[in-house]
């Protein structure tokens, strides 16, 4: 009857694995379909190649873990989630490095992403797609280095707050006098930010005035947030505004 028993188990387990290995070797659960989130830049395709996988291949077999590893491998990528997903689909949620400020440094110009890591370099300042920060020449520092220049820190700090889609229309911050950091938007309207502290509020009160511009028919001289209220100079007349 022990025997028996044993006999009866183990064909039990065979059956399973038998129906496991079957499941596992269908060509249902093959990858055939990406499914990607928060990419910008990077297409699939481009993506498969980074995660190292490729249609066809059975489902089971794709690692999570391997994959995601491998996309965060990239430079180009800030944080990455994948998912297997029954029967054929492979998921991803995708976060890209964006370029907030570029910095001249000992043998040309560096971008910064919102997390202080170099993301590209080049000796010819390219145009001006985002804010070059001045007053300042880093050394030292290559692609996948991180920041190491505390008021440049806050810089990165200060713009990584403001909307990626706004953020182009300022050209410039000069850190020249670390008490007195001025912002210049493309129209060289200047935002006084005084000191770098507070700047969630700061990145808020500039984020509004850059929505401001796009409508307001007031000529403006410039704008101080280094007061607790905002100060806003106009062509005719002087106006405190508080938020």
């Amino acid at each position: 009857m022990k025997s028996r028993r044993i006999l009866k188990g183990a064909f039990y387990l065979l059956s399973i694995a038998a129906i496991i290995a079957a499941l596992i070797y269908s060509p249902l659960f093959t990858f055939q379909q990406l499914v990607v989130r928060g990419n910008v830049h990077l297409d699939e395709a481009e993506l498969c190649e980074i995660a190292r996988i490729q249609y066809g291949q059975r489902l089971f077999e794709l690692k999570t873990d391997a994959m995601t590893t491998n996309l965060l491998h990239d430079l180009r990528i800030e944080s990455a989630v994948v998912r297997r997903q029954l029967p054929n689909k492979i998921e991803m949620d995708i976060v890209e490095r964006i370029p907030v400020a570029t910095v001249a440094c000992d043998y040309g110009y560096l971008d910064f992403d919102r997390q202080g890591k170099v993301i590209a370099s080049y000796r010819a300042l390219k145009g001006a797609e985002i804010p070059i920060v001045t007053g300042v020449r880093l050394r030292d520092l290559y692609i996948g280095d991180d920041n190491d220049n505390a008021q440049v820190a806050k810089v990165i700090t200060f713009l990584g707050k403001i909307d990626p889609a706004d953020i182009g229309q300022i050209s410039e911050v000069n850190i020249t006098a670390p008490s007195a950091v001025v912002a210049y938007t493309k129209n060289a309207l200047p935002i006084r930010l005084g000191k770098l502290e507070e700047l969630p509020e700061k990145a808020s009160l500039t984020q509004d005035f850059l929505q401001d511009q796009k409508t307001t028919r007031h000529t403006i001289e410039y704008v101080d947030f280094s007061y607790e209220a905002p100060f806003i100079k106009l062509a005719d007349k002087t106006t405190t505004e508080g938020k």
